[in-house]
């Protein structure tokens, strides 16, 4: 049977959109149930992506705590923690920022692989457990991220990352997090520069609601799944 990847965006945005206050720096916007519905993502996944910037700017990676959900994959025959993949032009390594002690395993993606001088093999970078090359697109990268074992991925940041995604059109599912906070600034979750997205995830039709969940602290969960022909399916399939 011919696998497909299927990429789900996780965030916890304000009422008015926002990934964090006017004046930047990290938001911290969800609360209990919210961190309860990001773990049980990381746990249905084989993969996590985040962006160099996030991870500078915050030093570590989400990890799955409850221990049913850490009882759930190991029953299922994974490893505890989904692999961390972290999207960069450049590698990035600082000895002393936790996700580098975090208990999983980082994978770099990137197109750039460094080699040794005077060699054509790359040179695994520092801190990682393995290197990926950044095929031409995305649809390109993810077939690729398949056939090394990660299908099913979420994507936790930043907003360049996933604009980057969305842009390409191979995002499968929203999972956002409505927070009861009106946050005001640039800091939106889709950012404006960099060009628009494709016209068609504008249309109502786009996005299909699969379901609504209210939280504690006022939060409501949203999932939407993105609509799309059998073509389209068949052509991310490997």
């Amino acid at each position: 049977m011919q696998k497909q990847s299927w990429l789900r965006l996780v965030l916890a945005i304000s009422l008015d959109g926002r990934l964090a206050p006017a004046i930047g720096g990290p938001a911290q916007l969800g609360g209990v149930g919210d961190r309860r519905a990001l773990e049980e993502a990381l746990a249905w996944a084989d993969g996590a992506l985040l962006g160099a910037g996030t991870l500078r700017a915050h030093r570590s990676t989400c990890l799955i705590h409850d221990q049913d959900l850490l009882n759930q994959r190991k029953f299922a025959g994974h490893s505890a923690q989904p692999k961390a993949v972290v999207v960069s032009r450049q590698q990035w390594y600082s000895a002393d920022a936790p996700f580098f002690q975090q208990p999983i395993e980082r994978w770099l993606l990137s197109p750039h692989l460094q080699s040794a001088e005077g060699s054509k093999d790359p040179v695994l970078a520092v801190g990682y457990e393995r290197q990926v090359l950044f095929e031409q697109d995305w649809p390109q990268t993810l077939h690729r991220l398949v056939e090394l074992g990660l299908s099913r991925l979420v994507l936790l940041g930043g907003a360049q990352l996933a604009a980057s995604l969305l842009k390409a059109d191979v995002v499968d599912e929203l999972q956002l997090t409505l927070t009861p906070k009106l946050l005001g600034g640039m800091h939106a979750w889709v950012p404006f520069q960099g060009g628009g997205l494709p016209e068609d995830l504008g249309d109502a039709e786009a996005w299909h609601l699969q379901t609504v969940e209210p939280l504690s602290g006022n939060e409501l969960l949203l999932r939407y799944e993105r609509k799309r022909t059998e073509d389209s399916r068949a052509d991310r399939s490997v």
